[in-house]
C-alpha cells in the first residue's frame, strides 16, 4: 500500500512570492488591522497605474495581538499582487530580513505602512538598482529637494541623530531612519548575515554596514508627511539607537593593548593621541545623544528634570566606555576608581548644565534652540574637564600592566 502524500495549501498569496518579480515591497505591520485594507489598497492602486514594472507587496504581520494578519491574509486572497507573512516575534529588522533573505525579486524594497512618504518618489528609488548603477538607494528628508512635514521635536531630534552618525560612523548618508530603502536582492544577500540587529537600529547597521562594504548607495529626495499616530517609542529607541551606534563604531575601531610594563615614549604618545581621539569619539556620541533624551524627555520632566535624567544616562554610558577602554590599555579597569570618578563627573556635569539652563531661565529665553545651544556650550566645558580628570586620574601613561607591546585589537 503506497502512502499517499498530503500537500497543505500556502496560505493566500505565499505562492506570489515563488514567482520572480522585478520589485518586492515589504510593509512590515504590527496592529495596523485598522489601516491596513486601506494603506495596502492605495499602495496597489499606485503599483497597477503608475509603476511600470512587476511589483509585489508583502504584508509581514510582527505577532500583532489584533486582527492585522486575518486583514492581511483577506487581502491577499482577494487582491493581485499582494502576499501575507507571520512572524512569532516583533521587530521591523528581523519582519525586512525574513522577507528579503526569501525573496525571488531582482529588487527588495521597503516601505511603512502610513505611506508617509510620498508614492511618486518610488520609481527614482529603484530604476537605479534594476539598470545596475546603485546596489542601495534610500528616500531622504534631509537632502536638498525633499519636503517635509513634522514638529520640531522629530526635526532636531532626527537631525542629531544623523548628525550623531556622520560624527561617529563616518556615515556618507543623509537620512538613516526614512522609512523607504530598497537594495539590489544579490546586495541584500551579502549584507544581511552581517547586520546583527533586529529592531529599529537595522535601517542604520543596515546603511554602514553597505557603505563600509563599498557598495554604491543612492539617495532620493522625498515628500514627507508625519504620521501622528507613529508606533515608534521615542525614549526607548532612543537609548537602543545609541548602543548600537557604540556597538559597530566600537567594533571596528583599533585598540591599543598595553601588555607589560612601562611604555617607551614613542608608544605612550601614540596612545595619548589614541585616546584623544576615542574621547573626542565617544563624547560626540554622548552629547547627541544627551540632547537626543533631553528633547525627548522635557515635555515629561521639564527642563531641569530632563537635563538630570540624560545627564544621568548618558553618565552611565560614558563609564562603561570608558572602563572598557581603561581595560583594554592597561589590562585591568578599577571598579571603585570609576565609581568614584563617574560620580564626580555626573556632579560637574550637572552643575554645570544646571547653571546655565538657570542663567537662560532668568533672561526668561523660552526658545528651544537658545536653551540646547546653552547646555552644549555647558556640555563641551564639561567634557574639557572630564577628559582632563579621565587623563590624570584613569588613563595616566604610568599606570602598570602585564605587558609593553602593544598590538591593534578588533
Amino acid at each position: 500500500m503506497r502512502c499517499m502524500e498530503v500537500l497543505i495549501p500556502p496560505p493566500p498569496g505565499i505562492a506570489l512570492r515563488q514567482v520572480p518579480q522585478d520589485v518586492e515591497i515589504v510593509v512590515p505591520v504590527y496592529n495596523e488591522g485598522a489601516q491596513l485594507a486601506a494603506r495596502i489598497t492605495e499602495l496597489r492602486h499606485f503599483l497597477n497605474t503608475s509603476f511600470p514594472f512587476r511589483a509585489l507587496v508583502t504584508v509581514v504581520d510582527n505577532a500583532s495581538t489584533d486582527d492585522t494578519f486575518t486583514v492581511a491574509t483577506e487581502l491577499a486572497a482577494r487582491m493581485p499582487g499582494v502576499a501575507a507573512m507571520h512572524l512569532p516575534r516583533k521587530g521591523r529588522g528581523h519582519a525586512l530580513r525574513t522577507a528579503w533573505m526569501s525573496s525571488q525579486a531582482t529588487v527588495v524594497a521597503y516601505m511603512d505602512v502610513d505611506l508617509s512618504t510620498d508614492l511618486a518618489a518610488f520609481l527614482p528609488l529603484v530604476a537605479p538598482l534594476l539598470s545596475g548603477q546603485r546596489d542601495v538607494a534610500i528616500g531622504t528628508r534631509l537632502a536638498r529637494g525633499a519636503h517635509v512635514v513634522r514638529g520640531p521635536k522629530r526635526e532636531l531630534i532626527s537631525r542629531a541623530y544623523n548628525l550623531l552618525l556622520k560624527v561617529s560612523l563616518r556615515g556618507h548618508f543623509s537620512d538613516a531612519q526614512c522609512g523607504f530603502k530598497a537594495l539590489r536582492r544579490q546586495s541584500a544577500l551579502e549584507l544581511l548575515p552581517l547586520v546583527e540587529d533586529d529592531e529599529w537600529f537595522f535601517d542604520t547597521e543596515l546603511l554602514v554596514t553597505a557603505q563600509r562594504a563599498g557598495l554604491r548607495i543612492g539617495e532620493v529626495p522625498v515628500d514627507w508627511v508625519d504620521d501622528p499616530d507613529s508606533r515608534v517609542q521615542i525614549v526607548p529607541t532612543a537609548m537602543k539607537d545609541l548602543r548600537g551606534v557604540w556597538r559597530i563604531s566600537h567594533g571596528k575601531g583599533r585598540h591599543m593593548v598595553n601588555r607589560h610594563g612601562s611604555l617607551p615614549c614613542a608608544a605612550l604618545n601614540q596612545v595619548a593621541t589614541e585616546q584623544l581621539l576615542r574621547f573626542a569619539g565617544v563624547g560626540a556620541i554622548s552629547t547627541l545623544g544627551y540632547l537626543f533624551l533631553f528633547i525627548a524627555w522635557r515635555p515629561l520632566a521639564g527642563t531641569f528634570g530632563a537635563n538630570a535624567l540624560a545627564l544621568a544616562i548618558c553618565t552611565l554610558f560614558n563609564t562603561a566606555v570608558h572602563k572598557e577602554l581603561a581595560a583594554n590599555l592597561h589590562g585591568t579597569a578599577h571598579t571603585g576608581r570609576f565609581a568614584a570618578t563617574a560620580a564626580g563627573l555626573f556632579g560637574i556635569s550637572l552643575a554645570l548644565t544646571s547653571l546655565a539652563l538657570a542663567a537662560i531661565g532668568q533672561v526668561d529665553v523660552t526658545s528651544l534652540p537658545l536653551i540646547l545651544l546653552a547646555v552644549t556650550v555647558a556640555n563641551a566645558v564639561a567634557a574639557v574637564i572630564r577628559f582632563a580628570v579621565l587623563r590624570a586620574w584613569v588613563f595616566r601613561p604610568g599606570m602598570s600592566a602585564p605587558n609593553n607591546t602593544l598590538e591593534p585589537t578588533s
